[in-house]
């Protein structure tokens, strides 16, 4: 991967920076959520600039990928925001959602887990997410 020169790369919130002073990118492990998912290292700054986008979005941003690539990136980027999400729903709310409208949280966070992990073996036997039955 090349990274383009004097692109400008959207890290979110209206935040920009050229693409060739981007010097290295880090998730947010502690603390993330919405608008903190990255910290942005800059040549020219001695702090990192925090992002809202995740490092794949913003690298996908800086180098130049081939459409699917780019495609099958901010798919993996979107599953990986949704599967943190889901893990802050309350049980009692994944019971009244299973109960309700036959919707399994549950298994869809294992179902998205096995996608982002490359776990193929789930493709032939896949779970039912909704049920039947209310």
């Amino acid at each position: 991967m090349e990274v383009l020169r004097e692109r400008m790369v959207h890290l979110g919130y209206g935040k920009f920076w050229r693409s060739d002073e981007i010097v290295g990118l880090s998730p947010i492990d502690n603390g993330r959520g919405p608008g903190r998912r990255t910290e942005v290292y800059v040549a020219t700054r001695g702090e990192p600039i925090v992002a809202s986008r995740t490092e794949r979005a913003i690298l996908g941003d800086m180098v130049e990928l081939p459409a699917e690539g780019a495609a099958a990136s901010e798919a993996r980027d979107l599953l990986g925001d949704l599967l943190e999400d889901l893990a802050d729903v309350p049980q009692v709310l994944r019971r009244l959602l299973m109960n309700e409208v036959g919707l399994d949280v549950d298994a869809w966070e294992r179902r998205i887990t096995a996608s982002l992990a490359g776990d193929s073996e789930g493709d032939d036997e896949q779970e039912d997410l909704f049920t039947e039955e209310r």
